[in-house]
């Protein structure tokens, strides 16, 4: 074992598989302890949120990557940054009377969801977002909609709130807005001043929906290394260099699994759950997940953070070709 618990011919062996497999990965980071073990990046096809076509692009360290999805994860860290400084309703707080202009859909069990509900995903709306982002998937609207909070709450109720895991962007967006209007902050701003600027991050991009807001559940582009001092902070549950950033009660109360997913996972305040069998023992880990195969893992037995860019978007394919990734990393952490 190396100086930061790898097996150096095994780990070598990992990354080769990464730069000529035919998974369309982009980039690789891995992080132990505080240090950056190794990093990779390849040439691949990928596309934005707005492109029509994906197109052949040369990534490395420098290069800002789509963070789809981990975005949602972002701001449940801002939402518990904000919370721990009594800016936020509490977590019980029904949301429909924070839109008075939504008295009307107070009915069918809509008036009983709440703040804790949307951070879950279990608000029981009828809501369609799958895998694959295509005409049918409901996410589409939030992009243009004037009003994401009734595009949201107007559909019906398939379920009593809290009962049932359903993925839903909608809510993402539905906390950001309630957060941007708590603190008197726009979401980009919020995050620069409170969470980016007090880990040294100064290079990322919040991109806007059709009608200049900032798309809280899938808009977020960074660099790969940075992905990863955010992983790190929450390891340390919130510090970072010395000083709280995130309170380590909402780390810990935000990464709680608490309903399944249906896929073997479980899904706690905009963070995923899970598990790895390697070396003969299993190891919990912790996650923010991107369309296409962007992922934040935290293993916290190992204290190793790994993340991942890719550009399989809309593929059923590249969720367990990173979990192989993931499993043949902590094979080489493993003791």
């Amino acid at each position: 074992m190396g100086k930061a618990g790898f097996d150096a011919v095994h780990l070598c062996g990992v990354l080769k598989g990464f730069l000529t497999g035919a998974v369309n990965f982009h980039g690789l980071v891995i992080e132990r302890h505080g240090v950056v073990v190794a990093q990779a990046y390849r040439r691949g096809k990928d596309e934005s949120i707005y492109s029509l076509m994906s197109r052949q692009t040369d990534f490395d360290a420098s290069r800002r990557h789509d963070l789809r999805s981990i975005s949602k994860s972002v701001t449940s860290l801002l939402w518990g940054i904000a919370q721990g400084r009594n800016q936020t309703p509490s977590l019980d707080t029904p949301v429909l009377p924070l839109f008075p202009e939504l008295g009307t859909l107070q009915s069918q069990g809509r008036q009983s969801i709440t703040i804790a509900h949307l951070l879950g995903m279990s608000s029981g709306l009828a809501w369609n977002e799958p895998n694959r982002y295509n005409a049918g998937n409901d996410e589409g609207g939030l992009y243009w909609r004037s009003s994401q909070q009734r595009y949201l709450f107007d559909r019906p109720m398939l379920a009593q709130p809290g009962e049932r895991f359903n993925y839903n962007g909608g809510g993402t967006a539905i906390l950001a807005r309630i957060l941007a209007d708590q603190t008197g902050m726009p979401l980009p701003e919020y995050a620069r001043k409170n969470l980016f600027g007090p880990l040294g991050i100064d290079d990322w991009e919040w991109m806007n929906d059709l009608r200049g807001r900032p798309l809280a559940f899938s808009g977020l582009r960074m660099r790969p290394v940075d992905v990863a001092r955010i992983g790190r902070m929450i390891l340390r549950r919130g510090q970072w260099e010395g000083r709280q950033i995130v309170p380590a009660a909402w780390i810990d109360e935000s990464l709680r699994p608490r309903l399944a997913t249906g896929d073997g996972l479980r899904y706690g305040y905009q963070w995923w759950s899970g598990s790895v069998e390697a070396a003969g023992r299993r190891y919990e880990w912790h996650a923010g997940f991107g369309n296409g195969g962007q992922r934040l893992y935290m293993v916290p037995a190992l204290d190793l953070v790994v993340v991942m860019t890719a550009g399989d978007y809309n593929s059923p394919l590249i969720g367990p070709a990173c979990g192989r990734l993931l499993k043949n990393i902590v094979e080489t952490a493993a003791e």
